[in-house]
């Protein structure tokens, strides 16, 4: 028994919540040769704010109560979690404000505010400042604090994903997860337990910040000295304290990913028609530099695809 449970009944009370508001995003073939099963890549980078934290904003924000709407909401974020705070806090009439580092990609600033959620940047990197700064707007002015992955409706919202993609091919034997924090990878072990599917759930790391490799070897969370990756959506230096018991017993192994390795896929996923950001290419990333990684039909989600068109245009040259 875990420290938190996402139960089934919760699972699909998030995922009907989602109606009106996130995508069913499809599965579309990626055209790998020499590979043991079909593969499909989940394309979350087709949701409204372009990636699949809509999900686990949305769900989170939904769920509040009366009194914690009035007064809002406030998070820290490198990007796609501010996004879908942005998104659901402007549709339930919320106020937000969104806590970023200054090395946070203009695309992703610039779509929170337009957005409606007030930005404000705190440290040149990700790392605790951004916290730090976001839970005074908890202490002086009373608004909740919604992480971007430590949260039990974050965490169930984002485990719609693999509710759909169970109902979308119930053949499905292998999911490639992306783990930052662990807030995706920990719904997705959840929904896996609890419909009892045979998946295999491989999560994908940025060699650089390898914090579920850590958190394997330590037995617990914790928190790297520093690192760097492409994968900028993924620069969190330790899982959650939350997310670890839902993916320590699920998760079937853990693939590593080099920056050579993500910006190739990258520009292999733009090739078959695909943008997609450097985090939302990691699991791709895993296929083309270990194809034994696939048995049977195989799932990569793709976490996102808000990569700044400048960026973008480098990573593919």
């Amino acid at each position: 028994m875990t420290a938190l449970e996402i139960t089934l009944d919760n699972l699909r009370e998030a995922q009907a919540g989602l109606a009106g508001v996130g995508e069913r995003t499809p599965l579309i073939p990626l055209p790998f040769e020499d590979v043991a099963g079909e593969v499909r890549l989940k394309a979350e980078h087709l949701q409204p704010i372009g990636a699949f934290k809509i999900r686990g904003a949305w769900t989170a924000l939904r769920r509040l109560s009366d009194d914690a709407r009035d007064h809002g909401v406030v998070t820290s974020s490198s990007g796609n979690h501010g996004l879908g705070i942005a998104f659901a806090a402007k549709r339930l009439g919320i106020r937000a404000v969104v806590v970023m580092p200054e090395s946070a990609a203009g695309v992703k600033i610039d779509g929170v505010r337009r957005l409606g959620a007030q930005v404000v940047l705190a440290g040149k990197t990700r790392g605790p400042e951004q916290a730090v700064a976001a839970e005074r707007f908890v202490t002086d002015e009373s608004l909740t604090m919604i992480p971007p992955y430590d949260h039990p409706d974050v965490i169930a919202g984002q485990g719609t994903v693999a509710m759909e993609i169970l109902d979308q091919w119930p053949e499905v034997r292998t999911i490639l997860v992306p783990i930052g924090g662990g807030g995706l990878l920990a719904g997705i072990c959840s929904a896996v337990r609890a419909t009892g599917a045979n998946v295999r759930v491989i999560a994908v790391e940025p060699a650089g910040i390898p914090k579920l490799s850590a958190a394997i070897a330590a037995g617990g969370p914790t928190t790297l000295p520093g690192g760097a990756s492409l994968a900028d959506g993924l620069l969190t230096m330790s899982v959650g304290n939350l997310t670890w018991p839902l993916i320590r017993d699920t998760v079937h192994d853990v693939a590593s990913v080099t920056d050579d390795q993500i910006r190739a896929a990258v520009r292999w996923l733009h090739t078959a028609g695909l943008r997609v950001e450097p985090s939302g290419s990691v699991t791709t990333a895993a296929i083309l530099a270990d194809r034994s990684i696939v048995a049977g039909p195989t799932v990569v989600i793709c976490s996102g695809g808000n990569v700044d068109p400048m960026r973008f245009e480098e990573l593919i040259a």
